[in-house]
């Protein structure tokens, strides 16, 4: 028969086992997540953000707020295979609301070998028509640029219901129009709380800053801007990073016939 202080010995390797296992368990546990972050994401210094891995396509989105583009530098810029292939440009806002550096950022990125879209910042107090008519007085769409995109950000004082009805005036003028399905940003809270079902049937522009792989949200989605503090050749100003949800053969499939 075991003597106590056998017994009391043996506890005490039991014990230590298990202090020992939980260490490694813990270990293992801190770096699977390290490598999950390090799988998802990758720092770029020259950009000055992290860029999440597994996308081909990557791009911008710039309106006044970035001054004037040196188109160029942006297209040249190229980082261990990292470059901007794609941009999305402020046109208009509300009803007669104009970006000033639309027309030069419209024409220079064309020229600059960069695939262009145009967006129209949503007000909803404002009629959707009188804003989808601001928005094609401006915009003339052709082969090759991608379609359309509505900028849904806020309510702005008015109601789910009255945004979602002015919202559907702009998608579907807009659409009739240039004969091809606009795209709808905004952000995956705003998305969920305010528009949901109801917009489901439109490509989706995801924006989300706090997420990993992808943003979060149960809809499908084409676009995801993943930070908004990137840093790129010939922009003075941080700018807006955005992947694009497939490869060149799909990115083809969506621009303009």
């Amino acid at each position: 028969m075991p003597t106590a202080r056998k017994i009391k010995k043996f506890r005490k390797t039991v014990v230590g086992l298990l202090v020992i296992a939980t260490i490694m368990t813990a270990g293992y546990t801190a770096y699977q997540w390290q490598q999950y972050k390090r799988a998802r994401f990758v720092r770029y210094p020259e950009f000055g953000i992290k860029i999440p891995v597994g996308y081909e396509i990557h791009g911008i989105d710039v309106s006044k707020y970035q001054s004037t583009i040196a188109w160029k530098e942006v297209k040249d810029m190229n980082i261990k295979q990292i470059r901007m292939s794609f941009a999305f440009i402020k046109a208009t806002e509300g009803i007669t609301n104009y970006d000033p550096q639309f027309n030069r950022n419209w024409n220079k990125c064309k020229d600059a070998g960069i695939f262009r879209g145009a967006y129209h910042f949503f007000v909803p107090t404002r009629d959707g028509k009188q804003q989808a008519e601001n928005f094609i007085d401006k915009v003339s769409l052709e082969t090759g640029d991608l379609p359309p995109v509505l900028d849904i950000e806020q309510l702005n004082g008015s109601s789910p219901e009255n945004l979602r009805i002015e919202a559907k005036k702009w998608l579907n003028i807009v659409e009739g129009h240039y004969g091809v399905k606009p795209i709808i940003y905004t952000n995956v809270d705003f998305y969920t709380n305010y528009l949901g079902d109801d917009f489901d049937d439109y490509p989706f522009w995801a924006a989300h800053y706090q997420s990993e792989g992808k943003p979060r949200i149960k809809r499908n989605w084409i676009f995801w801007q993943h930070s908004d503090e990137g840093r790129v050749n010939g922009v003075s100003a941080a700018v807006d990073f955005n992947v694009f949800n497939g490869n060149y053969l799909d990115f083809s499939k969506l621009l303009i016939d």
